[in-house]
């Protein structure tokens, strides 16, 4: 069985985001006045590990430490000083032609998960993601302005054959979902 410090810990890994100390208290079965005993435990757990617990008034997350700036920088500028792979590129190309993709839909096209695809182009700041309206689960990708002006162009429509690509992969895609529901 985790110690209360190890399992906030799991949670804010598993999270990959800030989580609120109402919800982090109630996951922990603990009250909110009690979890400041537990981020002692937890801070005291990370010391020179790289990582730290970062606390605002209503959140806690985990984040690389301050020590640890200068190797996550280095990552960082030799990530974006590569040349995007064709995996990368592949993705690219599906987000620029089907604006607002979903990962599944991209991951329908290129036959292969995309995941690290995406991450590659969202940190270098090719694509954004957003919420989708109907499923609050999935998110939705498009081209940045930085991915626009990289391609030279100002607007995704003026991307050679863009109508007729952006309809034809539509239909496939409502073919398919209307498929899938079939069976």
């Amino acid at each position: 069985m985790l110690t209360p410090p190890a399992a906030a810990h799991a949670l804010l890994f598993a999270s990959g985001e800030p989580l609120g100390k109402k919800q982090l208290a109630v996951l922990l079965g603990l009250k909110e006045e009690e979890l400041s005993v537990i981020f002692r435990g937890l801070i005291e757990l990370l010391k020179g590990s790289g990582v730290s617990l970062v606390e605002t008034a209503t959140e806690v997350e985990l984040r690389t430490s301050p020590e640890a700036a200068d190797i996550v920088r280095q990552f960082r500028e030799s990530e974006l000083s590569r040349d995007l792979g064709s995996a990368s590129l592949e993705t690219l190309s599906v987000i620029a032609y089907q604006e607002g993709a979903t990962r599944g839909e991209i991951d329908w096209v290129r036959g292969v998960n995309s995941s690290t695809s995406l991450r590659t182009l969202l940190i270098r700041g090719l694509i954004e993601g957003s919420e989708d309206g109907r499923d609050k689960r999935r998110i939705r990708y498009s081209l940045t302005t930085e991915a626009l002006a990289h391609l030279g162009i100002t607007r995704a429509s003026e991307l050679p054959r863009s109508t007729e690509f952006r309809l034809e992969t539509s239909a496939i895609i409502a073919e398919e979902s209307a498929r899938a529901i079939s069976e």
